[in-house]
């Protein structure tokens, strides 16, 4: 083989073993967690990204007891929500940058129609938590409460 031959396949092989430590690690048990009241914590995706928000959890059939998504906002603001194209009932928890609990929509249902209903919080957030329906109240999450991740 000649220099050229070896050099492309070393990139590749280089290209190849990066790819699959990043995929691995991807798909490790390891989430970010997000922890609120008497230390229980939910694993959760975070979405940072416009397209990622917008998207969320739509189209998904189920959520894990302990899992959720947490939307990261760049500025603190009132942040609205709707539940177009989301399969599953949801708990949505809004918090602000001081990192407590400001505005929760217990509840939400799934809307497939074209016209959803819009969740608009009464107070600014810099981010939102959305879990399974039911695991506010189960968990005694109240506003005012402190979150930790």
């Amino acid at each position: 083989m000649d220099k050229k031959t070896i050099l492309v396949f070393g990139l590749a092989l280089i290209i190849l073993s990066v790819s699959f430590f990043l995929l691995a690690g991807g798909k490790s048990s390891s989430f970010p967690r997000v922890c609120l009241k008497d230390g229980f914590c939910f694993q959760v995706e975070v979405v940072q990204t416009p397209t990622d928000r917008a998207r969320g959890l739509m189209f998904r059939e189920s959520l894990g007891r302990e899992q959720g998504m947490l939307f990261i906002f760049s500025e603190e603001r009132e942040h609205s929500f709707w539940m177009k194209n989301t399969l599953i009932p949801l708990d949505i928890i809004w918090i602000n940058s001081a990192k407590e609990v400001v505005f929760i929509a217990e509840g939400a249902q799934p809307c497939l129609d074209e016209n959803c209903e819009t969740i608009v919080p009464n107070a600014k957030a810099r981010y939102v938590l959305e879990v399974n329906a039911g695991a506010a109240a189960e968990r005694g999450i109240r506003i005012g409460d402190r979150v930790d991740f």
